[in-house]
């Protein structure tokens, strides 16, 4: 049976934006996919990459269930996403649970031998102090890890106070995480810049990204709703970066970044239509 290549598609069908393919998953500047993976087996694990791994950048096991897998398994998720060029990182709420048993020193050899190349460094259940929280961002880096760290809490009501985010990630950035994330939990309702329906007031989000200014481009927003990554990508364009991404939801976000999806059809690049010549 003759084999049929990626090619056989017209480039206009692949990517009407014109942007996704040929952007590279390194910068910054390619709209990054963050999937959030709450339990997925061996053999889910292994189709979700084989299908979306070209539409990912990390994924997240996520809050406290690394610790929970069999370790043959766990070693071999973390590998099969490393494979395919993945960061992948436990959850936030696990080092928030490390700080408060005590064992950081242990928590960081632990993810190191296990082979993690990520860390996500948040508070959104327990207090941090500022001088910890740069630590923490520290010595993650030092580790060797890529370091995303999160502002907001999970306290259901708990919404975005634009001034402490401003001031947060700017001493995360200068700690050295990559990203500043932005909570809305898994659900994304009644979190973050999210009310109690998953809706976002257009003016906060506005008001948000006038006081970040240049620094959008470093800011990961939690949007696991398909409404709120409909809103995001009309905002802020295909290359917004957006995470907690359900894994089944992956080639749907990907096609609402190119434009093969009614929701952002403008983002397509338009051209003189087809004439058949008969």
């Amino acid at each position: 049976m003759k084999s049929i290549s990626v090619a056989a598609w017209p480039s206009e069908l692949i990517d009407p934006s014109g942007q996704r393919e040929l952007s590279s998953r390194t910068t910054l500047e390619r709209g990054k996919t963050m999937v959030i993976d709450k339990g997925l087996g061996r053999h889910a694990f292994s189709d979700l990459l084989e299908t979306s791994a070209n539409y990912m950048d990390c994924i997240k096991f996520g809050f406290g269930t690394a610790p929970l897998y069999p370790t043959d398994l766990l070693l071999s998720k973390i590998e099969q996403a490393k494979r395919c060029g993945l960061t992948v990182m436990p959850g936030g709420t696990l080092l928030e649970t490390a700080v408060q048993q005590d064992v950081v020193s242990a928590f960081f050899r632990t993810i190191c031998r296990l082979g993690f190349n990520g860390i996500e460094v948040s508070d959104g259940t327990i207090e941090l102090s500022r001088k910890l929280r740069t630590e923490l961002i520290q010595e993650g880096v030092k580790n060797g890890l890529r370091v995303v760290s999160e502002y907001g809490k999970k306290l259901t009501g708990s919404l975005v106070d634009i001034q402490e985010l401003v001031v947060t990630a700017e001493a995360d950035w200068q700690a050295g995480s990559e990203m500043v994330t932005i909570e809305a939990r898994e659900s994304g309702v009644g979190v973050g810049l999210f009310d109690a329906n998953g809706n976002c007031a257009q003016s906060l989000l506005e008001t948000v990204s006038r006081s970040l200014g240049g620094d959008i481009s470093r800011i990961m927003w939690e949007t696991p709703l398909k409404q709120q990554q409909v809103l995001l990508l009309q905002t802020f364009g295909s290359d917004v970066h957006l995470g907690n991404i359900q894994p089944t939801e992956v080639f749907s976000l990907e096609t609402m970044r190119r434009g093969l999806r009614s929701d952002t059809f403008s983002f397509g690049v338009h051209v003189e239509p087809f004439v058949y010549m008969i």
